[in-house]
């Protein structure tokens, strides 16, 4: 096989407000792993990181001679796909073209309607993406590539069998770090707070064993897990290289293996000493003991996110999450209590929900010592339960959903069982009782990781204050 050139690109614009940056450690790990199979030149573009046109990365792709394109969308972003597929399908007639990502995972085979895709890949993209490529070059064909959505003429195919997974995560190399800028992320916003710090992002377990009814599940059910030494060594390499001081992990549940959890945050001190340790997509908070906390807060965390979800015992069983509330509140205040600065995130709106129900999330919030916390609109995504569960309870509501260019604070969908108006009146009460608490806004500032940033995040709070107050129904 000759020299391929790749080039991949995580698609989709970041908003002027609210809006956070991280890198795109899903072509990172996809490019890394690549170039460790072939013998190939690969290009990397995240546009949320400068915002350019669709154009610019499809002039880009033509001046690169692109044999291979690896399209990474998320369903916000989706929107995009058509117009840059058959781009560069114009200037790149022979290119292999593929998508993957979460709405592919969501959407399946219909990711390929009306775009110029020869393929979409659900799930975890690294194993599949290797031998669409091998099978492509090599004149076999696609058919014999399990789980993908392919092209064949006029139809799209669905292959059957499934997408299959890496058992072992020590064995894949180094995200490529070497193909962004990673000091320009260093400047910009990282979930709605910048400490100033010279950080990496980590990605070091996949996979969810639990069953909460809005998720896909991109990376199956089977939790997998790179061990504390593989995780330090890849930040004494990063340290190394690019003298970091802060690791966020953007793991679905960092802590789901205990002994894993705790074996690193023993040598991380003593073998990168200094190291801050930041989790912003947060942790499986019922299963925390004191003990972890305090082991993470000694290895360095100064920041994590506590997913509540709802405060309704009813709406934890519904959401299939069954959350322990009273133990999630415990793990919460004491963590604050040691001064990690503590994120929330909340949903109101699920399908069946009552006054009652959303009262009980706001309560559950507002009474805990969180120093953050959204307040977001629940919101189905296609290939899950709850999507299911909207699309029987109210059809004509799902029908009127869109999601370009969505965030996830001003998604317009209502799925409960209260009125528009009710529901958004029930948004402004959870932030204003939330954030207008004085002692809530005396922590805030005492702990807020870089105190100099609060006023950049004043715009999004007023926004999300004053919720719905000119819209009476979505």
């Amino acid at each position: 096989m000759k020299k391929l050139r790749i080039f991949l690109v995580s698609i989709g614009f970041r908003p002027p407000v609210s809006s956070i940056l991280s890198p795109p450690l899903g072509i990172m790990h996809l490019a890394a792993y690549l170039r460790s199979r072939f013998d190939a030149d690969i290009r990397l573009i995240n546009q949320k990181e400068r915002n350019i046109s669709a154009d610019e990365i499809v002039f880009r792709m033509k001046e690169f001679n692109a044999d291979v394109v690896g399209i990474s969308v998320i369903t916000p972003s989706s929107y995009l796909l058509p117009y840059i597929s058959h781009q560069i399908r114009k200037v790149l007639p022979g290119s292999l073209i593929v998508a993957g990502g979460p709405h592919v995972s969501a959407f399946g085979a219909a990711v390929l309607q009306n775009t110029a895709l020869d393929a979409a890949v659900p799930g975890e993209g690294e194993i599949v993406f290797e031998r669409i490529i091998q099978n492509y070059f090599d004149g076999s064909g696609l058919e014999n590539v399990p789980g993908i959505f392919r092209r064949d003429g006029d139809m799209i195919i669905a292959n059957s069998g499934e997408v299959p997974l890496i058992e072992d995560l020590d064995s894949l190399p180094v995200p490529a770090y070497d193909l962004i800028d990673l000091p320009f992320y260093w400047k910009e916003t990282r979930f709605f707070l910048n400490s100033g710090s010279r950080y990496a992002s980590l990605f070091s377990s996949r996979g969810c064993p639990y069953k909460c009814f809005y998720c896909h599940r991109i990376f199956g059910k089977q939790f997998r897990y790179q061990s504390a030494e593989r995780i330090v060594s890849e930040i004494k390499y990063l340290k190394k290289k690019y003298n970091i001081n802060d690791i966020e992990f953007l793991d679905d549940v960092f802590n789901l293996y205990r002994p894993r959890m705790i074996d690193f945050c023993e040598k991380l001190p003593r073998q990168v000493p200094g190291i801050k340790i930041a989790l912003p997509n947060g942790v499986r908070t019922d299963i925390l003991k004191f003990e972890d906390i305090d082991a993470l807060a000694e290895a360095g965390l100064y920041y994590c996110s506590f997913a509540l979800e709802s405060g309704s015992p009813r709406i934890q069983k519904l959401i299939g999450k069954e959350l322990d509330i009273s133990k999630f509140k415990k793990n919460v205040d004491y963590a604050a209590k040691k001064r990690i600065f503590t994120n929330g995130f909340t949903m109101l709106g699920f399908p069946s929900e009552t006054g009652s129900d959303i009262q009980m999330t706001i309560d559950a919030a507002c009474n805990s010592l969180l120093h953050l916390c959204s307040f977001f609109t629940a919101t189905p995504f296609a290939n899950t339960v709850m999507y299911e569960m909207a699309k029987s309870r109210c059809p004509e509501r799902l029908a009127r959903l869109r999601y370009d260019n969505m965030e996830y604070g001003d998604v317009f969908i209502n799925l409960s069982d209260v009125p528009d108006e009710e529901l958004f009146r029930y948004q402004r009460e959870a932030w204003r009782r939330f954030y207008l608490k004085p002692s809530r806004i005396m922590r805030i500032i005492r702990d807020y990781p870089n105190p100099l940033m609060i006023p950049f995040y004043v715009p999004i709070l007023l926004k999300r204050l004053t919720r719905g107050l000119f819209r009476k129904s979505f």
